[in-house]
């Protein structure tokens, strides 16, 4: 499948360079959508794990070692994807909404993403206290009821607002690498065949974009998992062939098979949505086996120094490699912000990561 994908690389290198141009300080300019919120885990946590009694925190440089307001709680040197789309709809980055005081800091978007933390709600408890869907969504749910009202003079123009923002989501990685994978804490592996995992993970998740858009959200954006049989994490901990753990990825694929299903499937049982899939893992393979495509060096490696030899997160306070743009990985689990540049730009105004249509046109719906 990942072998019959088309693509074109060197078109978005050019514009994974405009963005860095354009975009490396925040356009002030009238929003083209009202409001940007994002859920999901350590691939767009923004800080709410800061608050939070883990120990899957990314409070420390290197980490937002190349981001304007450094070291935020971000699991990576630089902006996420969440951030990148954030610029490209001219609105602010989203706050940690663990970190907010006051309902007028709600207007234009809400983080609500924690790592570690997946679809299921015991994934990632293991290392202590993080938000998962149904918390964050609930959380989301405090925000509609109690927070925005009073930013409306009617209930109508609230709902014509949310019906206006964008709804970003990244999540269920974890699910697998903190649950099904991690066979010390969890037998899931044991209970159920990675076929029904994956259906697990898809009704719940279901019923949570259900929930969504009951309290309404139309425009939702879902990522697809990555490889996760690349990320160093993995694949320097196990024996194979290659770049990558193909077993392990055989995992995300089955989940997002599923998930593109999924998503057509909740379009056309609720009524003037919008789910898209975020096609982030072809990408993220293509890149990681041929990274000079995409203007990388290194698609295998961290480039900040891990703990367990590269297979880990980043050691405190020691320095990283020289040039973070010519690495796919930041540490052992997340991405750099180069590559988050490229996803997010293909996916706001391209046409082979974000389908059935990009998020440029999304917001013209």
């Amino acid at each position: 499948m990942l072998q019959n994908m088309r693509m074109k690389p060197m078109s978005l290198i050019f514009s994974f360079t405009i963005s860095l141009q354009f975009h490396s300080l925040q356009i002030h300019g009238l929003p083209i959508a009202p409001a940007l919120y994002v859920f999901g885990d350590s691939l767009f946590d923004s800080g709410n794990n800061n608050f939070l009694p883990t120990v899957c925190k990314a409070d420390y440089l290197p980490y937002g070692v190349n981001f304007v307001k450094g070291v935020t709680g971000r699991f990576t040197n630089g902006r996420t994807v969440a951030d990148f789309i954030a610029e490209f709809l001219e609105l602010p980055y989203p706050p940690p909404y663990m970190s907010i005081r006051g309902s007028n800091t709600a207007l234009k978007g809400l983080n609500y993403a924690s790592g570690s933390c997946g679809i299921l709600p015991e994934t990632g408890s293991q290392f202590g206290k993080c938000l998962n869907l149904k918390d964050q969504i609930d959380l989301f749910q405090r925000t509609v009821k109690s927070d925005l009202p009073g930013q409306f003079q009617n209930p109508h123009d609230l709902l014509h607002y949310l019906s206006k923002s964008i709804f970003l989501f990244s999540i269920g990685s974890n699910d697998f690498i903190n649950n099904y994978l991690y066979t010390k804490a969890f037998d899931t592996s044991q209970r159920y065949s990675p076929q029904q995992f994956a259906q697990l993970l898809m009704d719940a998740l279901a019923n949570h974009l259900g929930r969504m858009f009951n309290l309404g959200a139309r425009k939702i954006v879902m990522f697809e998992i990555g490889p996760l049989g690349c990320i160093p994490s993995i694949a320097k901990t196990h024996n194979h062939s290659g770049n990558c753990v193909e077993d392990t990825n055989e995992l995300a694929t089955i989940f997002n098979e599923k998930l593109h299903v999924t998503l057509a499937n909740l379009t056309i049982t609720f009524q003037g949505s919008f789910f898209v899939l975020g096609r982030a893992n072809w990408i993220g393979y293509d890149a990681i086996t041929s990274p000079v495509k995409y203007g990388l060096m290194d698609g295998s490696n961290p480039c900040c120094t891990t703990w367990a030899d590269g297979t880990s997160e980043c050691i405190p306070l020691l320095a990283p490699c020289l040039e973070p743009n010519n690495y796919f990985f930041w540490d052992a689990f997340h991405l750099t912000e180069s590559v988050s540049s490229v996803i997010a730009t293909g996916c706001f105004n391209g046409s082979t990561v974000c389908t059935p249509l990009n998020i440029k046109k999304l917001v013209e719906m």
